[in-house]
C-alpha cells in the first residue's frame, strides 16, 4: 500500500461518483486514511472527511471547524468565475454561513416556523401534487419518474407552505432545477427565485397569513428582509433536490430489490425500510461543503492548517467500516447515519419531518396509483448525474398498466 504521506490527492470529480462511488470511497479510505487529500475544480486544495469518527468530530465543534468562509486560505487563488462558488462562496448573508450565537437564533427561527406546519395539511398537499403528476402520466403507460415526478413535487410542496399561490408553484420549479443544475438558465432561475421570494415577503407584511414566511417575519430576534430572503432560497434548494433523489433513489431501490417488492403491492413498512437505506447507502446528498479550521489541529492522523477547507463525506463515513463492521444493510429503526448532518449546522428537525413526509407520501402515491409499476430498462443501464456532491438517477423509466382519468 502507498503511504498516506507519499500518496496524491484525489481529484473530487470525474465518472467514478456516478457509477462506482462505494468501491472509490473504499480506495480512498485504504490508500489515504480517513481524511482525505483532494483537489477541486482548478486544483483548489482541501481534505474530504471520510470517517465516521471524525466527522462527528469536525461537525461537533464548531469552533475549531467553523462554517465562516471568511477562514479560507485559498482566497487569493480563488478566480471570479470558479465553477464551485455557489458552492463554497464568501460569506453570504444566510444561515450557512452564519457562526455562533446568531446561528443558533436563526436556525431557531427557521425551526419554529417548520415545526409549527400541520402534519395533515403537509400530508394533505402533498398527495395533492403527487396525484396532480400522476394525473398527467397515468393514460399513457410509461413516464419517467425523475423528470416527469420526483424532480417536480417537493418545490411544489414547499412553495404551497412558505406562502405562495398555486399558480406560481410551476415558475418555481423550472427556476430551482435550472439553478440547482448549474447549467444555461442557472443564473435566471436564481434571479426568479430571489425576486419570488423578496415579492413573497413583501406580501406577507402587508397580509400575514398561516405560512412558514408570515411566521419567519414574526420572529422577534431581528432578522432583515435580505437575511430571510437567502434563508427562504436556502431552505427550498435543501428541502427540494435532496428530497427529490430520495424518492427516486428509494422508487430505484424498491423497483430492483426482491427484499422490497410487498411494498410494490400495496406494502407500507418496506417503504420506511427502503428510504432509511437510502440513507444509510444511496443518500441523495454525499458530500457537503464545508467547514475550515480556525487554527492548526490534528485530525485522523493529519496535519490540518489553520484555513484549510474540509469537506464533509457523509456517505463515506455512512459506510464507515470501524461502524459498519458486518457490512450489512441498516432498513431497522438505525437513524445514526450522516445523511441530515450532525452538530449546530446540521438540517433542522422540523426540516427533516417535512423533507419525510413529502418523499414517503410521493412513493406512496406511486404505488397506490400505479400498482404494476415496473422498470422500463433494465436496472444495469441506469445511470446517475456525475456529481460528487448530490447524487441521483438521470432518469427512472417505468411502464405500468395505462389507467384513464376520471
Amino acid at each position: 500500500m502507498t503511504p498516506a504521506s507519499a500518496s496524491a490527492p484525489v481529484p473530487l470529480g470525474g465518472p467514478r461518483f456516478q457509477t462506482e462511488p462505494a468501491e472509490l470511497y473504499r480506495e480512498m479510505r485504504r490508500d489515504h486514511g480517513s481524511v482525505v487529500p483532494v483537489v477541486l475544480d482548478g486544483d483548489v486544495p482541501a481534505w474530504l472527511v471520510l470517517g465516521y469518527r471524525e466527522l462527528h468530530q469536525v461537525t461537533g465543534d464548531p469552533q475549531l471547524f467553523s462554517r465562516d468562509s471568511d477562514l479560507w486560505s485559498q482566497w487569493d487563488h480563488i478566480p471570479d468565475d470558479w465553477p464551485l462558488l455557489p458552492m463554497i462562496g464568501r460569506k453570504q448573508p444566510s444561515i450557512l454561513y452564519t457562526v455562533g450565537e446568531r446561528h443558533r437564533e436563526r436556525a431557531a427561527m427557521i425551526s419554529d416556523a417548520l415545526e409549527a406546519v400541520d402534519p395533515f395539511r403537509l400530508r394533505s398537499h402533498a398527495e395533492k401534487f403527487a396525484d396532480e403528476l400522476i394525473d398527467a402520466v397515468c393514460p399513457k403507460g410509461e413516464t419517467d419518474l425523475i423528470g416527469d415526478y420526483a424532480a417536480l413535487l417537493p418545490v411544489r410542496v414547499l412553495a404551497t407552505l412558505y406562502g405562495f399561490a398555486d399558480e406560481q408553484g410551476p415558475g418555481l420549479v423550472t427556476a430551482l432545477n435550472d439553478m440547482i443544475n448549474g447549467r444555461e438558465g442557472a443564473l435566471a432561475g436564481q434571479q426568479h427565485l430571489a425576486a419570488s421570494m423578496a415579492q413573497l415577503i413583501a406580501d406577507r407584511k402587508e397580509r400575514p397569513a398561516d405560512d412558514v414566511v408570515s411566521r419567519m417575519l414574526a420572529n422577534t430576534a431581528g432578522f432583515d428582509e435580505t437575511e430571510i430572503v437567502q434563508d427562504l432560497m436556502v431552505m427550498m434548494a435543501a428541502g427540494h433536490q435532496p428530497t427529490a433523489d430520495w424518492i427516486g433513489n428509494s422508487l430505484r431501490l424498491m423497483l430492483t430489490d426482491d427484499r422490497f417488492a410487498a411494498s410494490l403491492f400495496g406494502g407500507r413498512h418496506s417503504v420506511a425500510e427502503a428510504m432509511n437505506e437510502v440513507l444509510w447507502e444511496d443518500t441523495p446528498t454525499q458530500n457537503v461543503a464545508g467547514r475550515w479550521a480556525s487554527r492548526n489541529t490534528q485530525l485522523g492522523g493529519r496535519t490540518i492548517r489553520a484555513g484549510d477547507l474540509l469537506l464533509l463525506g457523509l456517505q463515506g463515513a455512512n459506510s464507515d467500516p470501524q461502524v459498519r463492521t458486518d457490512g450489512s444493510a441498516l432498513t431497522g429503526g438505525n437513524n445514526a447515519h450522516f445523511s441530515f448532518g450532525h452538530g449546530e449546522h446540521r438540517c433542522p428537525f422540523p426540516a427533516q419531518e417535512v423533507a419525510e413526509v413529502i418523499a414517503r407520501t410521493g412513493i406512496e402515491v406511486v404505488l397506490d396509483r400505479l400498482p404494476d409499476i415496473d422498470l422500463a430498462v433494465p436496472a444495469e443501464s441506469l445511470t446517475r448525474r456525475p456529481s460528487p456532491w448530490l447524487r441521483g438517477l438521470n432518469e427512472l423509466p417505468v411502464r405500468f398498466t395505462p389507467v384513464p382519468v376520471l
